[in-house]
């Protein structure tokens, strides 16, 4: 089932797992993992760039401006999730793929297909969620003021969604053949574009309409738009990339890849959405504490998010090289991928976790100015940061064993993992303690890092099971 004969392969993009035994297998395992992360990570910081730039400039417009934007996001993150689960199963199939068969040129072509079919069949029916913006905050409880800036925002936004989508399933290919660098570049120049044409279309620069708001929302769909042609052209112009011509027989569909992409991608959403839901509903019970108890919790929240983009791009290369040595069936090569990834993870976040509990104050007022009025919130933050360098470690680990069991396709019990681990353990404590107990903020956060120290010893645990020899 290979098509060799079509064109000639160069098998070196694909990557190997590393075998062998002692200390220097493991030393090699942890170069191939740093290889394929570092452009992993940048990408990810990458895409924060973005997110930043959108922030200052709509702060700089109007704050009715940036709180629709901020209500906006939140809607159009809950929709990605959803649409990017299933664009999430293309790295590990294709890494099991290649294990077994460096050669198997036909069976890459066709899961990338089928990750665009999953594009446009979940594409449409989210984008219509996100036009009813408006109804949906309303019923919500939010003002009908917010709700229309809201929608202002997200209905130009929605239809940058397929294109993200999009950019999801080629960036996904790429790592998985070993070329992350591809999805490194567009994303690099994504920051530039979207800044531009924020600049032009929130404030009227370069003779272009004075949109605000909606400008806002057309730029960020413009920007997705942009990602996913030039990503298109990297893949065409890399020749280790383009060697596999994944756009051939475009419309004729493989049923069974289809449904493995589902069966395994559906899951995966769902675990990156209880995650977020518990975080995401940590702003809103913040909210009930008074404004400067909020501040506190927002500054201290992007602290960990810009340091959790390490761990994540290595996760990200974990599930790649456990799924290469799952598809080798090579169990012990299987054991020594996941592992170093939880080893490298937990060893940074611990280095993050130390300079947190040193210069709290110093990291906060980098973010809020310390002047007289943001005192309160500052001495909020400083407790609040305390209990992030405590959870730094099981973050790291967390999301580390999370993805390395994507590498084995494991998809169901991780989901079932994440949800009791944040919503029957982590949201109940952060509601005992921040209010049966009066700790408040304080208690909420304490309950944030339960939930992931309880997901870190429970997806640990599950790699451990089924990577062990039997």
């Amino acid at each position: 089932m290979t098509d060799i004969a079509e064109f000639e392969l160069d098998l070196e993009h694909a990557g190997l797992p590393v075998t062998g035994h002692g200390f220097e297998a493991w030393i090699a395992e942890g170069r191939e993992l740093l290889k394929l992360a570092g452009p992993l990570i940048l990408t990810q910081l990458a895409q924060m760039a973005i997110g930043v730039t959108d922030t200052t400039m709509l702060a700089r417009f109007s704050t009715t401006a940036l709180a629709g934007a901020v209500l906006g996001n939140t809607l159009f993150y809950f929709c990605w999730i959803l649409g990017s689960g299933p664009t999430a199963a293309v790295s590990p199939m294709i890494a099991h793929i290649l294990g077994a068969d460096p050669t198997n040129t036909r069976d890459v072509r066709v899961v990338a297909r089928m990750g665009f079919w999953s594009v446009v069949m979940v594409a449409t029916p989210l984008m219509a969620f996100l036009w009813c913006a408006r109804p949906i905050l309303i019923l919500l409880g939010q003002t009908p003021e917010l709700a229309e800036a809201a929608s202002k925002f997200v209905v130009p936004l929605s239809f940058g969604l397929p294109f993200s989508l999009g950019f999801q399933v080629l960036r996904n290919y790429s790592t998985a053949l070993s070329k992350p660098r591809a999805s490194l570049i567009v994303v690099s120049l994504a920051v530039f574009f979207n800044g531009l044409f924020d600049y032009a279309l929130i404030f009227g620069h370069f003779g272009a309409p004075r949109l605000g708001l909606m400008g806002s929302g057309i730029a960020s769909a413009t920007s997705f738009a942009f990602t996913f042609m030039a990503m298109l052209a990297v893949v065409r112009l890399t020749p280790k990339l383009h060697v596999y011509r994944i756009f051939i027989d475009a419309l004729t569909p493989n049923w069974s890849k289809l449904k493995e992409i589902y069966v395994l991608g559906l899951p995966i959403g769902f675990t990156m959405l209880f995650e977020a839901l518990l975080f995401f509903s940590s702003n809103f019970i913040m909210g009930h504490l008074g404004k400067d108890v909020l501040a506190a919790h927002i500054v201290s929240l992007n602290i960990p998010s810009v340091t959790f983009m390490v761990p994540l791009g290595v996760a990200m290369a974990a599930t790649v090289r456990v799924g290469l040595a799952a598809g080798a069936n090579d169990r012990e090569a299987v054991r020594r991928a996941g592992w170093t990834a939880i080893l490298v993870a937990a060893l940074f976040m611990s280095l993050c976790a130390v300079i947190l509990a040193l210069w709290p104050f110093e990291i906060a007022s980098l973010i809020l100015p310390a002047t007289q009025a943001n005192l309160p919130a500052l001495a909020l933050a400083v407790t609040f940061l305390h209990v992030a360098a405590a959870f730094q470690l099981f973050d790291g680990v967390q999301v580390a064993a999370a993805l390395s069991l994507r590498g084995l396709k494991d998809a169901r019990a991780p989901m079932w993992i994440a949800g009791a681990s944040y919503w029957l353990a982590g949201f109940p404590t952060c509601i005992f303690l921040g209010f049966g107990l009066g700790m408040q903020g304080f208690g909420i956060w304490i309950g944030l890092a339960f939930g992931l120290l309880v997901a870190a010893v429970l997806l640990c645990w599950r790699f451990w099971y089924l990577s062990r020899d039997r």
